[in-house]
């Protein structure tokens, strides 16, 4: 997401040092972050599920689109600094292209989630497991979804969304 950079001179900036959180799960923000330098973990729970150290990659643009809280905390590794867009909505209006590119990434996290869900339910075709529902996740995903529909599961009926 480098081209996301080109759009950032002239933002204002901040700098954390290591293990410091830029965005908390659960809590809400409304600020939108592009990584300028550095490295992050995103953290589910106490559970990593990605690290980040590519310039340019923008976080909690989740949060802001769906007005709900983050879904999983940001922490840095190293010193790292983030362009910071406070009115986000605004930012996106007067600057169409990266509303765009910020799209074309969510297009690719759906993406990317569909496929591996997709192979989940080939490898195990047939099990009687949970995995059955990935017809209901794949079913989701494909069709639009009612304006007070919540996700969850049995184990988390109150996820957030970052």
């Amino acid at each position: 997401m480098r081209e996301v950079l080109q759009f950032c001179r002239g933002l204002p900036q901040r700098e954390l040092p290591p293990q410091e959180n830029l965005i908390d799960e659960g809590g809400t923000t409304g600020v939108l972050y592009i990584l300028a330098r550095g490295s992050v973990e995103v953290l589910k729970g106490d559970f990593q599920v990605n690290t980040v150290s590519e310039p340019g990659a923008v976080f909690g643009e989740v949060s802001v689109l769906l007005g709900k809280p983050h879904m999983a905390t940001v922490r840095t590794m190293t010193p790292s600094t983030f362009y910071v867009i406070d009115d986000p909505r605004a930012f996106f209006r007067s600057h169409p292209n990266i509303a765009f590119l910020i799209a074309k990434l969510l297009a690719k996290r759906l993406h990317s989630v569909t496929s591996y869900l997709v192979d989940l339910k080939k490898q195990f075709e047939g099990s009687e497991d949970h995995l059955g529902m990935v017809d209901e996740v794949l079913e989701s995903l494909v069709h639009n979804q009612e304006e007070g529909h919540v996700p969850g599961s049995d184990r988390d009926p109150d996820p957030t969304v970052y």
